[in-house]
Order: C-alpha cells, then sequence, then structure tokens
C-alpha cells in the first residue's frame, strides 16, 4: 500500500452557523478535525483520505434530532451519528474516494451553558465537544467511568494538539 498523507474534508454548517464562524472560522475547524485525525490515526481509509460533517445548530434543532434517533426528547450538547455501515465498501472503492465518518452535530446554545457553567471560552467548549464526537466516530465509548475518564483524557490531549486547553474544566478528571 502506498504511504498517503492524511486529508480530511468537513463540511461546516448549521442555523448557528454564524455564532461559531465569529469565533472559530470553517477553516480553523478544518485545521483541527485533521491535526486531531493524524494524532489519532485512524485506519478506516487505504488512502488516508476522511470526510465529515459539522453542524451547529440551536437546542431545538438537536433536541429533534435527539427525540427522532435517540428517543430522548430533550437537547443535548453533540451528537454523532458514524458513517460506517453494516456493508463495508469494497476495497477498491476505498481506494478511490474519502471515507465518510459521518456528522457531528452540536448545539450552540447547550455548549453556551456548559462553557458558562465551567468557567471556559464557548470556543473551548465547542472544540471539546467536537473532539468528544469525533471520537465517537471513530469507535470510541463510554458505557462506564474507566472508559469516560480515558475519552477525557483523550480529549484534552487533542485539544493540546491544537492550543486549547480546559484548566478550570470540571471535565477535568479530579485526582487523589
Amino acid at each position: 500500500m502506498a504511504n498517503h498523507e492524511l486529508t480530511v474534508e468537513v463540511e461546516v454548517f448549521g442555523e448557528a452557523i454564524a455564532e461559531v464562524e465569529a469565533i472559530a472560522p470553517a477553516t480553523t475547524w478544518q485545521t483541527w478535525l485533521q491535526t486531531w485525525l493524524r494524532q489519532l490515526a485512524p485506519t478506516l481509509s487505504p488512502i488516508q483520505a476522511y470526510e465529515l460533517s459539522l453542524q451547529f445548530t440551536t437546542d431545538a434543532g438537536i433536541a429533534a434530532l435527539n427525540r427522532d434517533f435517540r428517543q430522548q426528547d430533550r437537547p443535548t450538547d453533540v451528537l454523532s451519528f458514524a458513517g460506517v455501515d453494516d456493508t463495508p465498501l469494497p476495497l477498491a472503492v476505498l481506494a478511490t474516494i474519502p471515507f465518510n465518518l459521518g456528522d457531528l452535530v452540536i448545539s450552540v446554545e447547550t455548549a453556551q451553558k456548559q462553557c458558562d457553567a465551567h468557567g471556559h471560552s464557548l470556543r473551548e467548549e465547542l472544540a471539546w465537544l467536537a473532539a468528544h464526537g469525533l471520537l465517537h466516530l471513530l469507535g470510541w465509548d463510554h458505557p462506564d467511568e474507566a472508559q469516560l475518564q480515558a475519552m477525557w483524557a483523550m480529549q484534552r490531549s487533542l485539544l493540546a494538539s491544537v492550543g486549547l486547553s480546559l484548566p478550570e474544566s470540571a471535565y477535568v478528571a479530579e485526582t487523589g
């Protein structure tokens, strides 16, 4: 297999995009997600080409998705819809097109409430949620406290790789 440079195509959109663009334009999300995927080094694409969408929405928008897909009729902070299905594409096809990781949907309203409660910026909270969602797209999960702490540790590492951190955040595991 030839050695390919990892690439990612990110479509950034949504009804809350204007607020997000003011603090982190689409080019920033593209850079962050590419940096994170390089760090995570997934092996889903033989040509190391990936694509995903990143939608910034409202509480009403994410509540509708949460109701329709998770049977929970309330807003949440981030939803991840993996692009992988039960029938993988043939290798010959994967060698010619980007691998679709899936879709991330983030509620900017819920993110604002969380960053206010945890004492960091909206930019940091949105990056935290995008990193969390990306890990879910790559198969990470947190059914117990140990796996949640491992996921949060990876999120902190991903944020650090793009110059962000949540030093005073409730998301940082307590020691001792």
